[in-house]
């Protein structure tokens, strides 16, 4: 494969050109853990490439795509793809406007490979929860998508119980929101032997006294209770695409990125907007962190602890909030999420946790500003 050619020949490569207030960001004062807007903006390249064994049935897959573009914190770039399947194209989901790329070969194809690349810039995100704007209104639309239950997430049952118990006595959105931030990093643990980023699976969890995972299971978890106590809220799906310049080894990208993937989360407060949480890499930090197993009130925890809530280091692309996913052309189950590459084979569904099965790689690349 001649990846040159393949860039300089592309149809798309004229949206490949670098944003020009990328260049004009401020670099902030070094500050341990103190994600913001002022560090500027950052231009990545992520590269996805399938390989699915051949097959005598038609083979499908689908490849999330960057579906968020926010001038805050994250703008698309735009995606390149090539390969040798019958068929490629870009589809997007109905319901939260997650794009994939999908592509189908024929049985019997030999070798079947498909490389996508998709360009984007990001900024750190931080609220200065100090300033609070004047009150603004979340679209009925979106207050109505961002508070309904979804299979995994419900909002009723032991769900909406934990949640009151959560927040009695909180005055505000924010202290409603923050309560169950708090109680989220108190009572949770990531569990290094859950496969993937773990299933979402709330009312389960509740119901086992389980209340560990990884961060689709810990952050699923805020966004139930959340919604449970009147917040829009909402999963936001992702991979880690750079190691963190704050000197965190817990947060920071793994490898070539294939198994690097992390959900965060977003609530909406009347004076501030979506603002951006994230409790499950706080417990992270407490898992990994050298030399692993911190207690809560260590430094390194304590840190990330206050700045989870409000702000998010963005070595990370936002993929999508798509829950419950129809795949287009699949009769298949639906995918719980769409952050890994899917793939199928006649009716197999290939097993997306697992890179080396399905035989997909991703790997990410930061650009040079001119």
């Amino acid at each position: 494969m001649d990846r040159r050619n393949f860039l300089r020949t592309s149809a798309l490569a004229a949206s490949f050109a670098l944003p020009a207030w990328s260049r004009a960001a401020e670099s902030a004062t070094a500050q341990p853990f103190a994600p913001h807007p002022a560090n500027g903006w950052r231009v990545f390249e992520l590269t996805s490439r399938i390989e699915p064994a051949a097959s005598g049935d038609p083979t499908r897959v689908w490849v999330p795509l960057p579906s968020i573009d926010d001038p805050e914190w994250m703008r698309l770039m735009g995606n390149l793809w090539q390969g040798n399947a019958d068929t490629m194209r870009v589809v997007t989901e109905t319901d939260y406007g997650a794009a994939m790329l999908q592509a189908e070969w024929a049985p019997g194809a030999a070798s079947p490979l498909l490389e996508v690349v998709s360009r984007f810039a990001t900024c750190d995100r931080a609220v200065d929860f100090t300033h609070p704007g004047p009150a603004r209104e979340l679209p009925a639309a979106e207050r109505a998508l961002y508070t309904r239950p979804t299979a995994l997430i419900p909002t009723d049952g032991i769900v909406r119980d934990t949640a009151e118990s959560i927040v009695r006595g909180a005055t505000s959105d924010e202290a409603r929101a923050r309560a169950i931030y708090e109680w989220i990093v108190d009572n949770t643990f990531r569990n290094p032997k859950t496969r993937g980023c773990g299933l979402g699976d709330i009312r389960t969890m509740l119901e086992n006294r389980d209340l560990s995972g990884k961060c689709a299971d810990l952050n699923a978890l805020y966004v139930g209770l959340a919604r449970a106590a009147g917040l829009p809220a909402r999963d936001v799906y992702g991979v880690r695409v750079a190691d963190s310049r704050f000197g965190y080894k817990s947060l920071g990208k793994s490898g070539d990125v294939s198994k690097a993937q992390h959900c965060r989360a977003e609530v909406w407060l009347e004076q501030f907007g979506w603002v951006p949480v994230d409790p499950a890499d706080v417990r992270k930090v407490v898992l990994e962190e050298p030399p692993g197993g911190l207690a809560l009130d260590d430094p390194k925890v304590a840190a990330a602890r206050r700045v989870l809530f409000g702000a998010w280091e963005m070595n990370w692309l936002g993929y999508n909030f798509a829950h419950d996913v129809r795949l287009p052309g699949s009769s298949g189950p639906q995918a719980p999420y769409l952050m890994y590459p899917q793939g199928e084979s006649g009716e197999t569904r290939f097993d997306g946790l697992d890179p080396a099965t399905f035989r997909y790689s991703l790997t990410a690349r930061e650009v040079a500003l001119a």
